[in-house]
């Protein structure tokens, strides 16, 4: 466009150029996201925060790899402000401030986890962009690591905080989980929440139940190998799920939007709790409407994840595909129509992202 061209059309070159700049940090902090999610699954981060400052060669060393990637990849992270670079001594450092939330010690929680839906969106784009001109959807099993990430993110936000910040919420349920009852954990994936309170909680009596056939087989040979008699794991597909009066408390944990029917699903488990009997949900706690979600935390992230994830693959069962940011006010509708009159919903400290009802069967 020339200049005057610019002037009759009412074309803001300087907001045009300030726009393009950011545009290009968008795409800076994608690349800085991705090779996160390289130094997390190679411990590279974790390594680091245990050194002083160090030369690639002794980074690599430490890490047993291959030092030319190792330097390309401290190349990112320097320029991409992770990591600080001491251009006389050429050592690389971690500050302690950084390795807060970026490894798997970190006292902030491991952000770097998250890095790698970055990468797992761009190996599922082709397929995404099928969905785009059909209309149709996805499976599980098409997106790598899926099991791994969603375990490693619900290891630090729901297995971690299980026994100090979680189960506190229901003190009743504590006391009932040491007499001994009846545990149902709808769409568990890899177990990790029913594998610790199986453990803490022997008298007690585990099941969980996932679609997904790998996460099923990973927890179960877990549980064996942790000779938990008390807990077992099935595969099923929860759609028109219809078991009466089994279960004294049942828990789900970021599950219920990708199912095909989270309303139906939320129907069939009120009438799968007995009588006095607890559910305990935690999903995403973005709002269902876009102008209040502007300055949640992580929100763009979430919207595309749920995008190339959390649509499709309820779509691909069948479902209408509310999405990652179906909202509280959807959830909390729905339980009430599933018939729990007694709903509370918290947000906790440690998990801004999500939302944790404790409903109640009268």
């Amino acid at each position: 466009m020339n200049q005057a061209a610019e002037i009759n059309s009412g074309f803001d070159r300087t907001a045009a150029e300030a726009f393009a700049g950011r545009i290009m940090q968008v795409l800076d902090s994608g690349a800085v996201a991705n090779m996160m999610a390289v130094g997390h699954r190679t411990g590279l981060f974790d390594v680091m925060a245990e050194l002083p400052p160090a030369t690639s060669e002794q980074i690599a060393a430490r890490a047993a790899l291959a030092e030319r990637y190792v330097r390309e990849w401290l190349a990112a992270m320097v320029t991409g402000g992770i990591v600080i670079y001491d251009t006389g001594r050429r050592t690389y450092a971690l500050p302690p401030e950084h390795a807060a939330c970026l490894t798997r010690k970190g006292a902030l929680g491991n952000l770097a986890v998250f890095g790698q839906h970055v990468a797992v969106m761009g190996a599922v784009q082709d397929r995404v962009l099928e969905c785009f001109e059909t209309g149709g959807g996805t499976r599980y099993d098409e997106y790598p690591c899926f099991h791994q990430i969603m375990a490693e993110d619900s290891g630090q936000t729901v297995t971690a905080q299980l026994f100090e910040t979680i189960l506190p919420l229901l003190p009743e349920v504590m006391r009932r989980l040491e007499s001994g009852i009846d545990v149902l954990d709808a769409g568990c994936a890899r177990g990790s929440a029913l594998l610790a309170m199986a453990a803490r909680y022997p008298r007690s009596r585990f099941v969980g139940y996932d679609l997904c056939a790998d996460a099923i087989d990973f927890a179960a040979e877990a549980a064996r190998q942790q000779g938990l008699g008390n807990l077992r794991f099935e595969r099923r597909d929860l759609t028109g799920y219809d078991e009466r009066r089994r279960f004294d408390f049942i828990t789900s944990f970021d599950a219920v939007h990708d199912q095909k029917d989270p309303e139906a699903l939320l129907h069939g488990l009120f009438g799968a709790l007995r009588s006095g009997g607890i559910y305990l949900m935690q999903d995403i706690g973005g709002s269902a409407r876009l102008e209040n979600n502007l300055d949640f935390p992580m929100a763009a992230l979430l919207y595309a994840i749920s995008c190339t994830h959390c649509t499709p693959v309820s779509i691909g069962q069948g479902g209408e595909g509310l999405g990652t940011m179906w909202g509280w006010e959807t959830a909390e509708t729905m339980l009430r129509k599933a018939g729990f009159t007694n709903v509370e919903r918290h947000v906790l400290p440690h998990d801004p992202m999500n939302v944790w009802f404790v409903c109640r069967k009268d």
